[in-house]
């Protein structure tokens, strides 16, 4: 049956090149997830699309196709773009490679969508980098069925405890420390100030920050796979 969808909010997660002088684009849709299409003569210097296919530009496309991969047959600007730069561009690169690699095709992530769109204006604006990832991160977990739990351990079921140390396994969560650790397992270490202070948003200690971000990067890479995200390469070459 051939699919036929108009004007449907959209953002270029990714593009390549595809034949001559087409490309080949996952969009993130509001209503249909992540989405492959093919934008033929996208590249041509007479195309009207080219100009719009940007990151971080609100759109509105329209596509049509049988298969897994659409093509596009219409493409309209929706809202001013998001600048970003810097750090704050990296890590626009970062979300969507996340979202490129993580998310199945046409599966609808509505809440998502709006929480993809808030961080790009967050990274636009004065907010905290690391706050705004960390959330995203949390929330994309979430949505995927993979929530990490920051309330309680999961053996006892007992509150996390400022005072404890929990070794943390990924997609179970956190484990409470009774004994001396193995120096293999200090990577997968967590104090319970730490948890608390990421489940309160409250990251202003760097310390606390890096440590929110390693678990956030140990919880996200059970799911990726061997395959490092390029765009992490990107704040290891500026630091």
């Amino acid at each position: 049956m051939d699919t036929r969808v108009s004007l449907q909010p959209a953002y270029v997660l990714h593009t390549r090149p595809f034949q001559n002088t087409s490309l080949l684009i996952d969009f993130f849709t509001t209503d249909y997830g992540r989405l492959r299409a093919i934008a033929k003569g996208a590249r041509s210097a007479k195309s009207k699309y080219r100009s719009l296919l940007q990151l971080f530009q609100p759109l509105l496309i329209s596509y049509s196709g049988r298969g897994e991969v659409k093509t596009v047959s219409s493409i309209e600007s929706s809202h001013g773009a998001i600048h970003l730069q810097a750090d704050r561009l990296f890590s626009g690169l970062y979300i969507n490679e996340l979202l490129t690699r993580l998310l199945h095709l046409h599966v609808e992530h509505h809440e998502l969508f709006n929480n993809y769109q808030e961080v790009l204006v967050g990274l636009q604006g004065e907010l905290s980098i690391e706050l705004v990832l960390r959330k995203f991160e949390l929330n994309l977990l979430a949505e995927l069925g993979y929530a990490i739990n920051l309330e309680s351990d999961c053996c006892q079921h007992e509150p996390l405890d400022a005072k404890c140390m929990y070794k943390f396994i990924p997609d179970v969560g956190f484990d409470p420390i009774t004994s001396p650790p193995g120096q293999s397992e200090a990577l997968n270490l967590f104090s319970g100030t730490d948890l608390i202070a990421l489940r309160e948003f409250k990251l202003e200690n760097e310390d606390t920050a890096k440590s929110a971000k390693r678990l956030l990067r140990l919880a996200l890479n059970a799911h990726l796979g061997e395959k490092p995200l390029n765009s992490r390469k990107l704040f290891v070459t500026t630091s």
